[in-house]
């Protein structure tokens, strides 16, 4: 009950910038959704409620949903929500806590995803009945310090969890810590469930660089230090469409200084320019594959914490990656191969002839699948 009046307060006071919030592209649908239950019903009692936060997350649970048939599927962000109704109709935008205790319906099994900790998500899920999963569980070294400060609280979430499926032992122990009980390393999912390729590009005859899933600040650091040649080939994607305008501002500026010429993705100009902007989402993994090497930002400067390797390891491509890797640091450890750079050797990397990558070591998604239909 106090737990509750706190969110309504929280929600009081957040209504003002909410409303302002919600006129942005970025949150037109899911604030009113996820704050307001604005064209955002409950789903229907199922077997499996899958929980995932983002785009990300929800690509590395789709593999493990099409498993199981009565399945319901909530997300948090709207790269994530489109992801998900694409897949399955019950899908829903996550309401904020306040409005959990009246709009979360029975399932059998609620597995939710990663870092996604919710006391009342968890908590009233038990008292619908429903055997509480954690998976994919992790803590990184940064917020690992956060939770220890708020332990009060998880342990609180974790008395609501029946298991935790840890990505590593360091994992594990960090979560025991916090209160997890039932605990299990199983490895991380997202090595065993990367995004396929949707289409087949023929190679270029030019080396193909791919500057991947960049964030603000990123696209100068990388593009001051990489000096263009005339066989090489770049395609950059940043990593939020939000930010699609604003980068083709800063590409414009690189092509224009070393006068080569660009196109952007979805001008569909035959792909034939020095330097392409890839404005649209769900092309990345196709230039994965027959990409000579990636630049995989997120990693570049502080405060993101990396992204997953393990979509390019898959086809062997040669990797540059940054030093600041806090939040991927267990899906590192699975992939060999990897050339970590500040950027001031950017050029040399890119002259050289690097190894290909590998993963080392994938999740037995098999094993995760069984323990969830045992208790269906």
């Amino acid at each position: 009950m106090i737990y509750n009046i706190f969110c309504f307060i929280i929600w009081l006071i957040s209504l003002p910038f909410l409303v302002i919030l919600a006129f942005k592209k970025k949150y037109r649908k899911s604030i009113p959704a996820r704050f307001f239950l604005f064209k955002n019903p409950p789903f229907k009692p199922c077997d499996v409620h899958f929980h995932a936060c983002s785009l990300g997350e929800v690509n590395s649970i789709i593999n493990l949903a099409s498993k199981f048939d009565k399945i319901a599927l909530t997300t948090t962000t709207q790269t994530g929500f489109n992801k998900a109704v694409s897949s399955y109709k019950e899908s829903r935008f996550l309401p904020f806590e306040l409005f959990l205790p009246l709009w979360l319906k029975k399932s059998k099994v609620l597995v939710v995803f990663e870092a996604e900790l919710w006391l009342n998500l968890v908590r009233y899920a038990k008292k619908n009945g429903s055997y509480v999963i954690l998976l994919n569980a992790r803590i990184s070294d940064k917020s690992y310090k956060r939770y220890k400060k708020f332990s009060f609280y998880y342990k609180k979430i974790f008395n609501n969890i029946d298991l935790v499926l840890a990505q590593s032992e360091l994992d594990e122990e960090r979560l025991k810590e916090l209160g997890a009980r039932c605990t299990k390393v199983v490895g991380n999912v997202k090595s065993a469930n990367f995004t396929k390729p949707s289409k087949n590009y023929a190679k270029f005859s030019q080396k193909l660089i791919v500057i991947a899933s960049t964030h603000e600040g990123e696209e100068e650091k990388i593009l001051s230090n990489l000096e263009f040649k005339d066989d090489f080939k770049i395609i950059l994607a940043p990593r939020h469409p939000e930010r699609f305008n604003q980068v083709d501002e800063i590409c414009k500026e690189y092509t224009s200084k070393f006068n080569i010429s660009y196109e952007k993705f979805s001008s569909n100009l035959g792909l034939k320019s020095d330097f392409i902007l890839l404005d649209t989402l769900g092309e990345l993994v196709n230039f994965y594959k027959i990409a000579d090497v990636v630049v995989l930002g997120g990693s570049f400067i502080k405060g993101v914490g990396g992204h997953n390797p393990i979509e390019i390891a898959q086809f062997n491509t040669p990797l540059i990656n940054g030093e600041f890797i806090d939040n991927q640091k267990a899906l590192f450890c699975l992939v060999e191969g990897v050339n970590f750079s500040n950027l001031s050797n950017l050029n040399e990397l890119l002259n050289m002839h690097l190894n290909p990558t590998n993963i080392v070591q994938m999740c037995d998604i098999k094993a995760i699948e069984n323990i969830i239909k045992e208790k269906i």
